[in-house]
């Protein structure tokens, strides 16, 4: 009876491994994708929020653009080989390499999509988020440092795509975000629109 009870829970192991991997496994042969989403931070104690619209490339670069605040509209961060550029009326600043524990609100979507494709997974459920049926995935990528950075991410159950995400940094979360398009680059060259 109790090697029966052992198997049993095995399997409810895989099933949730299985569930969490091909859920994960769209994300991790992605040639791209697009994305709009609200961040939202504090910083210097005052809360901040921006609407980002970014091209993810994993293997190339990666461009993310206010969308508002109007008073930053169109600024672009760019993100190549781990080099961080400022973008504005054509001219690039490199802004520097990106440190996986110094992040920035223009790293949040990135980060998401780098954990879903190679984070190790600490905790997969299904959970209602704002009355959609999402797969709530927490991931883990640790910093060079040590310092603990966990993202959680909810997937709707319908298409995989992502409703909301979170980034923690050593228990204290400091990015939300808030998924309002997202769009697989593979399936935008294929004729469909985002």
């Amino acid at each position: 009876m109790i090697i029966l009870l052992f198997l049993l829970a095995g399997c409810a192991g895989k099933e949730a491994d299985n569930g969490a991997a091909a859920l994960r496994l769209r994300y991790q042969d992605m040639q791209g994708c697009e994305m709009t989403a609200k961040v939202c931070c504090t910083q210097y104690g005052e809360p901040w929020e921006a609407v980002l619209k970014c091209a993810y490339d994993p293997d190339g670069e990666t461009v993310i653009e206010v969308a508002s605040p109007e008073t930053i509209a169109g600024a672009k961060v760019i993100l190549d080989g781990g080099l961080q550029f400022l973008q504005a009326d054509g001219k690039r600043l490199n802004a520097g390499r990106i440190s996986a524990e110094r992040l920035s609100p223009a790293d949040a979507l990135p980060r998401l999509m780098g954990a879903l494709r190679d984070g190790w997974l600490l905790e997969e459920n299904a959970e209602d988020c704002g009355g959609v049926a999402c797969a709530r995935l927490t991931l883990d990528q640790t910093g060079q440092s040590g310092k603990k950075i966990f993202s959680t991410i909810w997937l709707k159950q319908s298409d995989g795509a992502p409703l909301r995400g979170e980034i923690a940094v050593d228990g204290e979360t400091i990015f939300f975000a808030e998924f309002t398009n997202f769009a697989f680059s593979d399936i935008m060259t294929g004729g469909a629109s985002p």
